[in-house]
């Protein structure tokens, strides 16, 4: 997205971040080196899962562990795998 003020102009970049576990996407609001923060609720024990990280059209993907599953609080534990 361009945006010009005073004869400047301003890129934002376009960033999506999520969670997929068994082909499930859980929309990330937060990354944080150790924790996701997710968008919406669900409930899953401690398994794998797969970080998409994209900004603009570029797309990382790496996979981890949820050590603690996913339940209650927003924020979700991560470690590598």
């Amino acid at each position: 997205m361009l945006s010009q003020s005073n004869g400047a102009r301003h890129y934002s970049s376009v960033v999506r971040m999520q969670l997929v576990v068994d082909g499930i996407s859980i929309p990330v609001a937060q990354m944080g080196p150790d924790f996701v923060l997710r968008r919406e609720p669900i409930s899953l024990p401690p398994c794998g899962a797969t970080v998409v990280f994209q900004v603009d059209n570029e797309e990382e993907r790496w996979q981890v562990c949820l050590p603690n599953g996913v339940a209650g609080s927003k924020q979700v534990l991560i470690a590598p795998r």
